[in-house]
């Protein structure tokens, strides 16, 4: 499964580093092709002389490696690569990947990369079970990021186990698997899909807005579920600190809600389907201000227009070959709040969360949602990352598909 896949190796800072001696070898007798790049400290266990005789291929370490002015793209490496595997990865890498510390060309490649990475983490028990270590591995797993630790042995299961890299034999087995079942789910292949996600800015002046927590990590988590199964994806995002990566997502960044509005009307009629994710501001202040607004006095009034109801107006342009489903964040009556509004937009199917259940909605990694469907049955799932929750929805979304072509045809 690995013959022809383009890998990027990034070796860090550890110990472990002489398994990816070992784990290099193995990839290219996979037939892989390889590219390895090591950080500063990771020359210290290491030689990239060792490493690219194994791989064939000069080993890269930094922006320049000469001085005549050519330099190593980050953003080539990041499009080259069908899978980007850091292994070992240290604390310290995995840190500077949350925070976004580009200090070295490892971490830049990784920003750039727009296909699956995994990372195999290598560190002490007390450093790997430390607060930050720990949140940075979730953080990175709610992101996409597929984190292999020790899964076999009697290490495996014990606290020596834990910290430890994985062996290469079984890292090159996760990755076999990863790229057999890529190959084997491409079942929204051939179909289009529109999503909306994140906020919507409705400005009051120059420097202020109505707007609300929405993060947009589930819309993005959606739109990379969705490009992994073969769709292509329409994502309109609102203004968000997110990035997305793989290549079968087109994005078309928005600002307001009137914006998004005209994205939605004019992408959807050519769509299959559309998943409404967004949290868009009902209202907009009705004359936004050129210049900033002073204070003055003890009062201030905002008059509030509303917007367009999206979701609405596409239940209303929505044909009898298309799914629609959209999103309720509910506070109180839940289940009933979110039925009267799949009822009242002429939605295929609503995903209901609550900011009442500790972990999920807005700004969270994780999510906890319900989903009920035309003849209000629900159907529960328990809190997950939002990238598992993505994974749920998009089941979803196939079945109704599915069931809908069948009675077309």
């Amino acid at each position: 499964m690995l013959k022809g896949k383009k890998i990027v190796l990034g070796v860090t800072g550890s110990i472990a580093a002489y398994k990816s001696a070992i784990l290099l070898r193995l990839l290219v007798k996979q037939g892989a092709e390889v590219q390895v790049l090591i950080t500063s400290a990771g020359k210290e266990f290491i030689t990239p002389v060792t490493l690219s005789a194994l791989s064939g291929k000069p080993v890269l370490g930094d922006f320049f490696e000469n001085k005549d002015g050519s330099w190593n793209s980050h953003v080539d490496l990041g499009l080259w690569a069908d899978l980007m595997l850091i292994a070992p990865a240290t604390a310290s890498t995995m840190g500077k990947m949350v925070g976004g510390i580009c200090d070295n060309l490892l971490i830049t490649t990784y920003m750039s990369a727009r296909c699956p990475v995994f990372i195999a983490p290598a560190m002490d028990l007390d450093m790997f079970q430390h607060p930050s270590t720990v949140r940075n591995m979730e953080t990175l797993k709610s992101w996409g990021c597929e984190v292999i630790e020790p899964t076999s042995g009697e290490l495996a299961s014990g606290l020596l186990g834990k910290g430890r890299m994985e062996e290469p034999e079984a890292i090159v087995e996760c990755l076999e698997r990863f790229f057999m079942n890529a190959e084997k789910n491409k079942s929204l292949t051939g179909k289009k899909v529109m999503l909306t996600a994140g906020p919507t800015y409705e400005a009051i002046d120059p420097v202020r807005f109505v707007g609300n927590y929405s993060s947009g990590k589930m819309g993005f988590a959606l739109a990379e579920e969705l490009a992994e199964r073969g769709a292509q994806v329409e994502l309109i995002a609102g203004p968000v600190h997110l990035t997305a990566h793989h290549p079968l997502i087109n994005r078309i960044d928005v600002t307001n809600a009137q914006e998004m509005f005209e994205a939605c009307m004019e992408s959807f009629p050519h769509c299959q389907a559309a998943i409404m994710s967004a949290a868009v501001s009902d209202y907009r202040p009705e004359h936004p201000s050129e210049l900033k607004i002073k204070r003055s006095g003890d009062h201030f009034s905002l008059n509030l227009v509303p917007n367009p109801d999206i979701a609405m107006e596409m239940g209303r342009m929505k044909h009898a070959g298309q799914v629609l489903a959209g999103f309720a964040l509910e506070t109180n009556n839940e289940a009933a709040n979110a039925a009267k509004k799949l009822v009242a937009k002429n939605l295929d199917f609503i995903v209901l969360n609550s900011l009442a259940v500790p972990g999920a909605g807005f700004m969270a990694d994780t999510n906890q949602v319900s989903i009920i469907d035309r003849e209000n049955k629900k159907e529960d799932f328990p809190l997950k990352s939002k990238a598992e929750v993505a994974k749920d929805i998009v089941d979803y979304l196939e079945a109704v598909l599915k069931k809908r072509e069948t009675v077309t045809v």
